[in-house]
């Protein structure tokens, strides 16, 4: 059988200057910051899955507003990782205190500006940017 990208979501979230992120916990990007998402699951809309994903890693819900935009990634530190990963704008319907939960070892609100001071999954500072998120990225 031959391997095939996976097809995922991701939440950029921002809420009040702040910006929703996961530490990831498992995984080629343990370790490092992101914004909530994963895999979509059979028979799931993309809105569906980017409700759930947020839920799952932050405890929060959301609503899955527009398409951002999205990224490729090749992974050589995982063999066969390959993901085409859309990245949706959401609004959060609780605004509270994020808690980590599913692959998410930490959840966070963090204010825009110390964004790219995290050590951030490769170009996800750059998506932000690029997409008119973050205003700076050094």
């Amino acid at each position: 059988m031959t391997a095939r990208p996976e097809l995922s979501v991701a939440a950029v979230v921002v809420h009040d200057g702040m910006l929703l992120v996961v530490r990831r916990g498992h995984g080629p990007a343990a370790g490092e910051w992101s914004v909530p998402g994963g895999r979509v699951e059979h028979g799931e809309t993309l809105a569906e899955a980017v409700v759930r994903e947020v839920a799952e890693e932050t405890g929060l819900e959301c609503i899955c507003g527009e398409l951002l935009g999205w990224v490729e990634v090749l992974d050589d530190r995982a063999e066969g990782h390959h993901h085409v990963i859309l990245d949706f704008v959401a609004t959060v319907l609780d605004h509270r205190e994020p808690r980590a939960g599913d692959d998410a070892a930490e959840a966070a609100w963090v204010p825009l500006g110390d964004v790219a001071q995290l050590n951030l999954v490769d170009g996800l500072a750059e998506f932000l940017h690029d997409n008119g998120v973050l205003d700076t990225i050094v």
